[in-house]
């Protein structure tokens, strides 16, 4: 990735003006610092565009040192395909990355994990491939061992369910979808604990608005209620679409298996999918939400200090720096 291009056409500035910047900044000067006597470099970049420029270059070198991260643990794995790389290079957010990265990452000990141990994985490609002309519980039979854990044909199903439902959990494409499918058709409902107390959250006591058009200092103060623990908040989500979607994506229609995807589907989706989503979007919706604050709150200032101190008199002020100072 050019990080100086892209950051200049985020800016809408021009490259030699990012590179100098960015030049001053891995020097150690500070923001107020370039704003103020660095300006003939950045051909008189603002301290408000510097900030937005320091922190963007923050977090796409943190984004690049993470693809590097990513990509050595999955090639020591050995299992990095050049398709996988090329997508690894090209993801643009963080949340992108890690979708990319979940399959591959060292997980903490899951139901998954557990039927993979008991040996059911190769059941669970069978039920994925859809191709068994028999019933899936006579292929099950070959698989149950009470010292693995498998104690019967319905728990090497249930095992197999398990390490399907990860799978589908941990696949990049459908996790962008039902995220992008969220945030469009979803809405944040937030409810009171108590609907009889008094606080000044009572506008938020049975409260709902899509995602995607909440404003930001509504969020905020839904956040707030949710810290003093007057509102609980959550994700209303497209529950029906997004199974559906799953579906139509994994079954293609065979009378042995189509019963153990569906439940396996709807296991991903809302017991592994549903609250990292949540989480994804609540936590845009909270940064957008803060920098909108702080975008506001520096225009406030800016024209409290731009008042005149003293009604109906001339004030004298003097810069007693070096350069550009009298």
């Amino acid at each position: 990735m050019d990080i100086i291009s892209k950051i200049a056409s985020e800016l809408e500035v021009r490259d030699a003006q990012v590179k100098a910047a960015v030049e001053l900044i891995d020097e150690g000067c500070t923001i107020p610092f370039i704003a103020r006597y660095r300006k003939e470099k950045t051909g008189s970049l603002n301290d408000e565009v510097l900030r937005k420029l320091y922190d963007r270059l923050t977090y796409l070198r943190n984004l690049e040192e993470k693809k590097v991260s990513v990509l050595g643990s999955i090639e020591e794995q050995g299992k990095l395909t050049p398709e996988l790389k090329k997508s690894i290079e090209e993801a643009e957010t963080m949340v992108a990355l890690e979708d990319l990265y979940r399959p591959y990452k060292q997980k903490k000990r899951t139901r998954a994990t557990v039927a993979k141990e008991a040996g059911l994985e190769p059941l669970a490609n069978l039920i994925l491939l859809q191709m068994t002309s028999k019933p899936v519980e006579e292929d099950a039979e070959s698989y149950v061992d009470a010292e693995k854990g498998v104690e019967d044909v319905n728990a090497a199903i249930a095992g197999a369910s398990d390490i399907i439902a990860e799978f589908i959990s941990d696949d990049a494409d459908y996790r962008k979808w039902i995220r992008e499918k969220t945030f469009k058709d979803g809405l944040l409902v937030s409810e009171a604990k108590d609907k009889e107390a008094k606080s000044v959250y009572e506008t938020y006591y049975d409260f709902k608005e899509p995602v995607s058009k909440i404003t930001g200092y509504r969020i905020l103060a839904i956040n707030r209620g949710e810290k003093e623990k007057i509102l609980t908040v959550k994700v209303d989500d497209p529950e029906e679409d997004i199974i559906s979607y799953l579906e139509g994506k994994i079954i293609v229609g065979n009378e042995y298996t189509d019963g153990i995807l569906k439940n396996a589907i709807e296991d991903s989706y809302k017991r592994l999918i549903a609250p990292s989503v949540e989480r994804d979007i609540r936590n845009e919706l909270s940064e957008k939400a803060e920098d909108g604050a702080i975008d506001v709150f520096g225009k406030n200032l800016t024209q409290l200090l731009m008042q005149p101190p003293i009604s109906g008199c001339t004030v004298l002020g003097w810069d007693p720096a070096y350069r550009q100072g009298a």
